[in-house]
């Protein structure tokens, strides 16, 4: 007899149906609360939320005592959520007037569902207000980090800047941009089911990380002192550019770096990039006369000649290779120590020539010219001296005047700065450390010997010769400093004209090199003046340039002179 006919039998299958419909669902129920929970929740999140990147903080830089050289402040930027936005036709004209900016532009920015878009970023406080004061419903404000420089143009190429999203574009920001920046942040934007953005007042966020901090070797005193008498000569000569460079002659320590024209890197977007180019680094020159520091140091490293050998100047005028050779001045029997002093070219090529080519070229290239310093710049020039093979009869007498060979203003004063310290060439730098936030020393840089150019007995002769120059009888006698004792060397390089194609007679760069104090030296200062109008001898533009910029920051370095002077005061009445 069967237990279950008709209707019952419908019913019982009906009942294990619902049953088995029910465990499958628990069974799924299961799986999406327990199993594939977190899975499942991440979708949801990536469905939901739209993260915006927020760039960090970067480290601020400091100059050698402390004082802030570059830093961050919070600024606000205008965002909109184009979703939200009822009538962009209408908004679009008022956001406009508000940010001074093109209608179309900020229409083109609004278009499309979006779930985020900048409309102006790194705006100021009262834009920003106005923007919000149009009661927009979409349209918000967050804080991000702008790049500031309190010290406006002040050492603005040696700096450099951030962009927008505040990596480093140039100067020191551009080199330690991975030191200085800091790790990115986040602010979240939710969507609800159908993929509409929810505008919220205040949006979640990750707060970024700041960046590490560098303090530099650069003083902001003397960067001061070097950059207001730049300024005075720029004005005095109506020079085309000129740069100015103080290094530590111990250490290779770059204490002042300045070129004109010069740019604030806080409105670099209304300056034309030209402006932006660090010379005294990036631009090779014919550093004439100067140069002779380079031969001569040859000559009595190979005892070729000594400070006291004798050589006839030909009245002013030789003939090599079949091209003349001029001196300033018509002189007759010069010692070593005159040659150097007077800068006689012909008595320089007369002591060259006891030399031969590969002589000198070893030399030049020991002073390390022809190749990068290595200082903690981009955009170094190499400079340039062509391999003794490629030499024409004429070249060992130019080059031993500095002709026939391009430099940076950084790569003379590093090899006379070798002079100064016993032969010893070092690798200028401008960063001395590297902070984590708290301010603890994750890296230093120590001095760093490159080579040793010449010998300490050598260094010490071209000292002593090298204050001739700065003498009564020097061509660098307007470089002199009550109470101090000065070895230096002025330039007067003609250059090429663009036309001729030969040396021209009325363009120069006038320069001059000084050591002080040259019993014990602290510190080389380098002039190079482009194209000064009227008088251009270096001795004339650029020496007097050195004297105000040295006894000023010998004064400020608290070095005295050798005899103090007593100074009555005297009243009257």
């Amino acid at each position: 007899m069967k237990l279950f006919h008709g209707p019952a039998r419908r019913i019982l299958l009906a009942v294990v149906l619902l049953a088995a419909g029910f465990v499958g669902i628990a069974v799924r129920l299961f799986a999406l609360q327990v199993v594939e929970a977190t899975e499942l929740s991440r979708r949801a999140e990536r469905q939901h939320e739209k993260s915006v990147a927020l760039e960090g903080e970067r480290g601020t830089i400091f100059d050698r005592q402390g004082r802030i050289l570059a830093t961050d402040v919070e600024v606000p930027s205008l965002y909109a959520i184009p979703s939200l936005i009822r009538d962009r036709e209408a908004v679009s004209p008022d956001l406009a007037r508000v940010l001074q900016s093109d209608v179309r532009t900020i229409r083109k920015r609004l278009e499309g569902n979006k779930n985020f878009v900048w409309i102006e970023r790194k705006i100021g406080p009262a834009v920003a207000r106005s923007a919000m004061d149009l009661g927009v419903e979409g349209i918000g404000v967050l804080n991000e980090s702008q790049r500031f420089y309190p010290k406006r143009n002040l050492m603005g190429h040696l700096l450099g800047f951030a962009g927008m999203d505040n990596h480093g574009l140039a100067g020191i920001e551009l080199k330690y941009d991975m030191q200085l920046r800091g790790e990115k942040g986040w602010a979240v934007v939710e969507r609800d089911a159908l993929g509409h953005s929810i505008f919220q007042k205040g949006l979640d966020s990750a707060a970024p990380s700041r960046g590490n901090d560098l303090v530099l070797t650069i003083d902001e005193a003397i960067q001061h002192i070097v950059e207001t008498e730049l300024d005075a000569v720029m004005e005095q000569t109506l020079a085309a550019d000129a740069s100015v460079i103080v290094m530590d002659t111990k250490t290779g320590e770059i204490l002042a770096m300045a070129v004109r024209p010069d740019f604030n890197p806080n409105r670099v977007e209304f300056q034309h990039p030209d402006q932006w180019r660090n010379r005294a680094v990036t631009d090779p020159y014919e550093p004439g006369s100067t140069f002779k520091i380079v031969t001569a140091s040859a000559a009595l490293e190979e005892r070729v000649a000594s400070p006291g050998d004798i050589f006839y100047c030909e009245e002013g005028k030789m003939v090599v290779a079949g091209g003349i050779i001029r001196d300033a001045e018509k002189e007759g029997y010069l010692t070593f120590r005159e040659v150097i002093q007077k800068s006689s070219n012909i008595g320089m090529i007369k002591i060259a020539m006891r030399m031969d080519d590969d002589r000198l070229y070893h030399y030049i290239r020991a002073f390390g010219f022809g190749e990068k310093t290595g200082i903690d710049l981009e955009g170094e020039a190499p400079g340039l001296i062509k391999d003794p093979r490629h030499w024409s009869g004429r070249s060992l007498a130019s080059i031993s005047i500095g002709q026939e060979v391009a430099a940076t203003p950084l790569q003379v004063i590093t090899a006379v700065s070798a002079i100064a310290n016993g032969g010893m060439l070092m690798r200028p730098h401008l960063v001395s450390e590297i902070r984590d936030p708290s301010g603890r020393v994750v890296k230093s840089f120590p001095p760093e010997l490159r080579r040793q150019a010449i010998s300490p007995e050598t260094a010490g002769k071209m000292m002593s010769i090298l204050e001739g120059t700065v003498s009564k009888n020097g061509t660098g006698e307007k470089a002199a400093i009550p109470g101090y004792r000065i070895a230096g060397k002025t330039g007067t390089a003609q250059k090429i004209d663009p036309v001729t194609k030969r040396y021209s007679m009325q363009d120069n760069i006038s320069s001059f090199v000084g050591i002080v104090p040259a019993e014990d030296p602290r510190i080389v200062v380098l002039v190079v003046v482009d194209s000064p109008k009227g008088v251009t001898w270096g001795g004339t533009v650029a020496a007097p340039v050195f004297k105000k910029i040295a006894e000023q920051v010998l004064r400020y370095l608290g070095i005295a002179p050798r005899t103090q002077e007593r100074i009555v005061l005297t009243s009257a009445g």
